[in-house]
């Protein structure tokens, strides 16, 4: 058995309480939310679709029913970094637990695998190539099992944004393990999603938990791209010391800004799949180690990060879906902290988008729910609503107030009747012949002289000059909005020409449409984003000495992580340490007693925790 893993949940007796499970093993006084019945519901062998937002404790609807259940639990994942941190976090707290992977060391492998065939294996993680193979499945169906979870069940829909063809044949499973319960879990699903899930695994009896995808910790904010380097450092400035993730939508622009912020002396690395597996894997322990970090990627790095302090998720370039866009910021904020979250888009992007979509070789009924996504992400960027609200009714959900916490609620925008300045737009863009780029028919309603406006003679057409009054910026903002409703249409090509979508263009030439803007691009906008304090967001509301105490918390873990090869937030979350520092225990009953310090926990840690508290009275 792994070193530092007891049996000690072996099954005895009658089914232990999940309840007393909870507080024994994790150190929690009670369920959240719907934790409690989706956990009562799979311990007593019901299947179960767990909808829940990232942080908000999916992993412990299928944990605490694999304790409380006879024999082993069968843990389906996609990612080897998100089972590895799931089995440290797990014998952190006692539990005997494994993963069978590709990178598992070959002792390490055989050391699982008589300790699975010996059955004193609470949880065993594998990927959906591993359990399928013909060995581990007939290995499996010797034993006794628990239940089986699939993480990341988003995953095994075709409606889904991160589709991966062979989840497609865990619908084997209930043939395969006739009687046990199953529990699929994801944190971001349409409803579209959810039946096709359901279906996919021959699980459409299965009950459905679905908890609200409204974080409230999360600032949520858009911005049409000006500089994006620029205001990508603005937000950068906000958050000195902290770690956050930089999504771009190719690999090189993903080492173009690694390498520029890198140069300015900002921490951080290059991720995508095209790099070497070394470099892979320094990156990630790089992220893991607790250290503050920027992790500039493509959406290759991301899925099943368990890392808590993630204060920001930047992205350079527009997620094609809701789904992809709410599973990417959710990486922020874990630990409940306030965290920001920022999108730049731009006319470009959404001409890209569309382009892509449109040369795609899916079949058609999979383009138009493509189209239907990626449509409602542009309405998303564009909204002059709470944007919060907005996102959560792309999930079918429904907020009955604004959230208060996103850019439009902060700073809340209006709309303006832009119908003249949009006729002035379309009919440059006509009257140029619709073949050329935004700059050139923006120089020409600005009436501004270049070499190809006089060269064309473009200087002498009636929209020269009818825009003069406005800023270039101004006229960016009136197209990317154009762009945005299909009223324009960009060729993808080498000098991205515009272009009318007649249909959508005319009514508005002929005055028989309104056309409504957003007035942000009248005005800049001030004050966006939350203001955060000087402090780190774990270090808020501690007195002098508790923010001292804290920090050297944080140190004694750092310590502890590093001489066991493990992540820091395994050992104690901040939430956990911030509570230690605030409420200064003089006892292992009073250590015991602060929510995250579990039994295994309380003896492992207990003495170098208290030993910290007393050096600092």
């Amino acid at each position: 058995m792994p070193e530092g893993v007891s049996a000690s949940f072996a099954f005895v007796g009658e089914t232990p309480d999940p309840r007393e499970m909870l507080r024994r093993v994790f150190g929690y006084p009670a369920f959240r939310g719907l934790q409690g019945e989706a956990v009562e519901h799979v311990t007593n062998g019901g299947d179960a679709l767990v909808l829940m937002p990232t942080g908000g404790g999916k992993s412990v609807c299928y944990q605490i029913p694999a304790l409380c259940r006879p024999g082993t639990a069968v843990i389906i994942s996609p990612l080897i970094a998100l089972m590895d941190d799931q089995v440290a976090a797990l014998r952190q707290l006692g539990v005997a637990a494994g993963a069978l992977h590709s990178e598992v060391e070959p002792e390490e492998a055989r050391r699982i695998g008589r300790d699975l065939d010996a059955g004193v294996l609470d949880l065993i993680y594998v990927s959906p190539e591993r359990l399928l193979s013909p060995g581990t499945m007939e290995r499996l169906q010797r034993l006794e099992i628990a239940l089986v979870a699939i993480d990341e069940a988003h995953c095994v829909s075709q409606w889904g944004h991160e589709f991966r063809p062979e989840f497609r044949a865990l619908a084997c499973l209930r043939q395969s393990f006739p009687g046990v319960p199953r529990v699929a879990l994801t944190a971001t699903a349409d409803p579209r999603t959810r039946e096709d899930i359901l279906h996919a695994l021959d699980m459409d009896d299965a009950r459905v938990f679905a908890a609200s995808f409204h974080r409230p910790n999360l600032h949520i904010a858009a911005e049409a791209k000006n500089s994006e380097t620029a205001q990508l450092l603005e937000l950068l400035g906000k958050h000195k010391g902290d770690t956050g993730i930089v999504y771009c939508g190719s690999r090189a622009k993903t080492e173009r800004i690694a390498a520029s912020l890198a140069a300015k002396g900002w921490p951080a690395v290059v991720f995508h799949a095209g790099i070497e597996a070394s470099q892979k894997r320094a990156a990630l322990m790089r992220f893991r180690s607790g250290e503050p970090i920027i992790m500039v990627a493509t959406i290759a790095f991301g899925m099943g990060i368990d890392r808590p302090d993630v204060r920001f998720v930047v992205h350079l370039d527009m997620p094609d879906s809701p789904e992809a866009y709410y599973q990417q910021i959710g990486r922020a904020g874990r630990d409940g902290e306030v965290s920001d979250t920022l999108l730049l888009y731009g006319g470009e992007d959404i001409a890209r988008a569309r382009h892509f979509l449109q040369m795609s070789g899916a079949p058609e009924t999979q383009k138009r729910a493509m189209r239907t996504r990626l449509e409602a992400m542009i309405s998303l960027t564009e909204t002059a609503d709470c944007r919060t609200r907005n996102l959560l009714g792309c999930f079918g959900e429904s907020l009955a107030e604004k959230c208060g916490h996103c850019d439009n609620c902060v700073s809340p925008v209006g709309i303006f009747d832009g119908t003249v300045e949009a006729q002035k737009l379309l009919s440059a863009i006509y009257r140029t012949g619709q073949r050329f780029g935004a700059l050139h028919v923006i120089g020409v309603l600005m009436g501004k002289t270049s070499d190809a406006i006089i060269k064309f003679g473009h200087d002498k057409l009636t929209p020269f000059g009818i825009g003069a009054e406005r800023t270039r910026d101004f006229w960016r903002g009136v197209l990317r909005q154009l762009i945005a409703r299909g009223v324009l249409e960009v060729d993808m090509g080498e000098y991205a020409t515009v272009s009318l979508n007649a249909d959508r263009a005319r009514p508005i030439l002929r005055g028989e449409e309104q056309v409504w803007l957003r007035d942000d691009i009248l005005q800049a906008k001030a004050g966006k984003r939350v203001e955060r304090s000087g402090k780190s967001a774990p270090a808020e509301g501690l007195d002098g000495e508790g923010a001292s105490l804290f920090d050297a918390l944080r140190m004694w873990r750092s310590g502890e992580a590093k001489a066991q090869s493990v992540p820091p937030y395994v050992i104690f979350h901040d939430a956990v340490l911030r509570e230690i520092a605030a409420i200064r225990p003089v006892s292992e009953d009073e250590l015991g007693q602060i929510k995250g310090v579990g039994a295994s926990k309380l003896a492992r840690y207990g003495a170098g925790v208290l030993a910290v508290v007393r050096e600092r009275d």
